[in-house]
């Protein structure tokens, strides 16, 4: 059945229920303002946002794709799986975003502690800067690094402080992308790699696994990819038929440059999502 979703679609935006700077009420206001019709909330390894963008979406006349980024690792390099429309319920899926959550928390806390061996930021500042259930994660530290004038930015935070080459730094454990990738499936969801040519690609071998695993894409228009990175992906994208994506990755007006609708999804592709998905379905307006 064909749902014809309004276009333009950005399919990738967080909102303060993980790293993002502003409420779901505000970031669907800001997709609006930019003249979207179709956007997903993907905040990382939660679904918390997504009853408050529900009802600000149905108000504000656009479409909603309940979306997660889920967070996996391939040898020590982070990779980020977008799963459109799951069953946020299913035990393999439920289980693995409670996972990395839980070793987030710990790690954030533990990096905090070593910064506030030499700057004045401690724990609970880092918590102050949390939104109700929000998972901690090093987007705080850094507003909390800002509050304390420590440094004027996100950006200037992680460039420095936040530098995975730095001194505080502690990495954190995620699941294998494949087995990311395999729950996304069991939960009715479609799997895309999000910004896949952009900080380290993972091998074609690797890639070749994923696609035997479900994988459903990549979002191929993101600002992070490389044009080399994203030629190359097209040749898989061709060979098995995959679905591509283009997003902003938005995190708030004082997260990252990113802005609504810098680049979206053809509607061709949202709906090959739609159609593939079972686990839930497009919130209407």
């Amino acid at each position: 059945m064909r749902h014809d979703l309004p276009a333009p679609a950005d399919l990738h935006l967080h909102s303060t229920f993980s790293d993002g700077t502003e409420p779901p009420t505000e970031v669907v206001a800001r997709a609006a303002e930019a003249g979207l019709k179709t956007i997903a909330l993907t905040d990382h390894d939660t679904v918390a946002g997504w009853d408050e963008a529900a009802r600000a979406t149905r108000a504000a006349g656009l479409v909603l794709i309940p979306g997660i980024e889920v967070s996996a690792k391939h040898r020590g390099r982070s990779v980020h799986v977008l799963a459109y429309l799951p069953d946020p319920n299913a035990p393999e899926l439920a289980g693995l975003m409670a996972r990395v959550r839980d070793d987030r928390v710990g790690r954030a806390e533990r990096i905090a502690r070593n910064i506030a061996r030499d700057y004045p930021v401690s724990w609970d500042d880092v918590l102050a800067q949390r939104t109700g259930d929000a998972t901690v994660g090093r987007p705080h530290i850094a507003d909390a690094l800002i509050a304390a004038g420590v440094v004027a930015s996100r950006e200037e935070a992680f460039a420095a402080i936040l530098h995975p080459a730095g001194p505080y730094y502690v990495g954190h454990d995620a699941p294998d992308p494949g087995e990311v990738v395999r729950a996304i499936g069991a939960a009715g969801g479609v799997s895309i790699i999000a910004h896949p040519a952009g900080r380290g690609m993972l091998p074609d071998d690797v890639i070749r696994a994923l696609i035997g695993d479900g994988l459903g894409g990549f979002e191929l228009e993101h600002r992070e990819n490389s044009a080399a990175g994203v030629a190359h992906l097209r040749g898989f994208v061709d060979q098995h038929d995959l679905i591509v994506t283009g997003s902003s990755d938005y995190h708030g007006i004082a997260g990252k440059p990113n802005r609504p609708g810098e680049n979206t999804t053809a509607p061709e592709m949202v709906e090959r999502i739609v159609r593939a998905a079972s686990g839930t379905d497009p919130v209407l307006p």
